[in-house]
Order: C-alpha cells, then structure tokens, then sequence
C-alpha cells in the first residue's frame, strides 16, 4: 500500500510560451513515412535558430552547407582557384582578402581535369620543392581500370564512390573539377535535373558543402556575365544554393575577374558593380589567385563593333525565322527582349 507524500513539492507553473512550444511540438510530428515533412512555419524557424550559423568558406561567394558552383570559360583559372580554396579551407587559413569562418577540416577534392605530373607540375618548381599541402587536403583521380558492378551504370558507380569516399574520409567539403564527368550532357535540362538531385541529396543527407566547377560555353566578352552563361543554367542554378563566376579582363588578358552571380545567404557584394580583380600568380611552388582592385565588370568587357553589331543582327534574324519569339532569341543570345526588338526594327 502506498502512502502519498502529505507535503508534495510544487511544480512550477508552466509558461504560456512553454505551454504554445509543447503544443507546438506535438503538431510538429514529422511525416517519416512518406515523401514530406510538415511543419508549422514557425517551427522550421525555430529550429533553423537552433542549428550553428552557417560560415563562410569564401567569403559571401560560398558559405558552409552550400551546393555552390564556379563557372567559367577554359583556361580561366577554375582549378587553380578551386585548389587555392581547398588548401585554405583544409589548413584553416583564409585567401588573403577573402573572409574564411571555419576551422581547418578535411577537403576532398575530385580532380578530373589534370593528372599527377600536370598536378606536380603547378605546385612546385621544375617539379622539385614540392607545396606542402595540409595532410587534411586530399586530392582524388579516378581509378582507370575500374568496373562498375553489374547492374549499375558508369555515372551511378561515379555517385555511389564518391558518397563512399565521403565517409570513409569523414569529410564535411567536398570541391568537385568537374561537372562534365558526373554526366555526359548537361546542357538539357533532362540531364541536369537528375544530376542536381543526386548533389543535393548527398549533400543533405551528409550535411556537406560542395563547390563544382562547370564550363561555360565560348561567350561574348562585350557582355556582362549571367547565369545564362553556365551551360545548362536554368536547372542548375535553380537547384544550386550559390553561383560565381570567372571572367577575362578584355583591357588586360593576365587579369580574371570574380562575380557573384547567385546568393542565398547573404546580400550580393561583388556583382557587376563591385567585381573582385585579380591576377595569377605563383610566387614559387603554389599557383595562386592575388587580388588586385574591385571594378565595374564594364570596364572589363570588350566593346562591340559594327562587325559585332551585324553578325547580332543576323543571328537575330536567323532565329526569327525559325519561329522564336523575342524572349526565346534574347534568352539564348543573353541580351533583353527589348534589345532584340529595337535591334530587328532598325532592320
């Protein structure tokens, strides 16, 4: 027989604000079992409030927990800068002028561009006096005379080895160079749509933050850099959390310039107003970005000729009588629709 407690000890009241949470909670209850998770809007605010602040990896171009992508024309400097940002974020040390918040941290990097003597090549002198790189950056090739198993396709096994390499390395960055060999084609939409997925999939379910590296199709350097450059743009910058871009300087071909294109973290900071300029540099073993000034992106275009001007003007009318309408020829030649109806009535 129990005997209750005469005198028991008063529980404090609950709040209002405790009482709404609890309720709160109970509503809140995720749906494991299927395709969504639903939650009162307050909620998701809440708990994003709960969770560390995103950092930043480089400066307001990519944050941590980003799906962000660098694109530019060949021989821009893609890989020479994306290996700069591997090598600072693994040693915890910033790019000089570029803030970096993290700690130092394992990097994987996914080299498809060049092989280990071309690698050697840029990172020591004469192929002697080696950079030394931090043990937590890890270069990866692919293995040429691996099978995938059967029943799985070449790009599947691609995914599944690099998720694999994920844990086994217990890496939170990834920086991938480049997107071409993880699809074949990434000009569709079809194609880049499953490709985006399969990124951001990996990227949530390892809370990771990933840079790819894409190129862009030869562009007109008299005009200013927009996602519209990036090949198969539309589906990837719409799944992407973040975009910059690597532009020639017209006026001085040793320099590149940096623009954001696409940020979802913060305001932007280096549009085509406030481009970062640069020159590359290699002091003695490592090839490097070193910024020189900040600039309108004009003064870095080329200007456009009446040569330019006629040959715009019959791609213009090529496209029309093929039955696109304004938008469609603006879109695919990167200028406005009323650019391209003040064009065709000066015809």
């Amino acid at each position: 027989m129990s005997i209750e407690n005469p005198n028991p000890t008063p529980q404090p009241a609950l709040s209002l604000q405790q009482i709404q949470q609890h309720c709160d909670d109970l509503l809140a209850l995720p749906d494991t079992e299927g395709l969504f998770i639903i939650k009162p809007a307050s909620r998701w605010i809440a708990d994003a409030g709960n969770r560390p602040k995103q950092k930043m990896l480089f400066a307001t171009f990519w944050f941590e927990g980003e799906l962000c992508i660098l694109f530019a024309d060949t021989n821009q400097g893609k890989s020479i800068l994306a290996v700069q940002l591997g090598d600072s974020i693994s040693r915890g040390a910033e790019v000089p002028g570029f803030v970096l918040q993290t700690e130092a941290q394992p990097v994987l990097y996914f080299d498809f561009e060049l092989n280990d003597q071309q690698f050697q090549n840029r990172y020591s002198v004469n192929n002697e006096q080696a950079y030394p790189f931090h043990p937590n950056f890890l270069r990866i090739e692919l293995n040429p005379t691996a099978i995938p198993p059967k029943g799985m396709t070449y790009e599947d096994y691609l995914c599944a080895s690099l998720e694999r390499a994920v844990t086994d390395n217990n890496a939170k960055v990834l920086i991938i160079d480049n997107l071409t060999y993880l699809r074949a084609e990434t000009e569709q939409a079809k194609d880049a749509l499953p490709l985006m997925k399969e990124l951001k999939a990996l990227k949530i379910k390892y809370d990771l933050s990933i840079l790819v590296l894409a190129h862009t199709p030869k562009r007109d350097m008299s005009k200013p850099i927009t996602r519209n450059d990036l090949s198969g743009s539309k589906m990837l910058i719409n799944f992407c959390d973040s975009a910059f871009a690597i532009g020639e300087s017209f006026k001085d071909k040793n320099l590149r310039y940096i623009k954001q294109i696409k940020q979802r973290n913060t305001e932007q900071m280096y549009g085509g107003d406030n481009v970062v300029v640069c020159q590359v540099i290699k002091p003695h073993n490592f090839l490097q970005f070193e910024i020189v000034t900040f600039s309108d992106e004009r003064e870095h275009l080329k200007e456009a000729t009446e040569k330019d001007y006629t040959e715009l003007k019959k791609q213009i009318a090529e496209m029309k009588s093929k039955g696109n309408s304004l938008r469609e020829i603006g879109h695919k030649l990167g200028i406005s629709h009323t650019m391209v109806r003040k064009i065709t009535l000066h015809d």
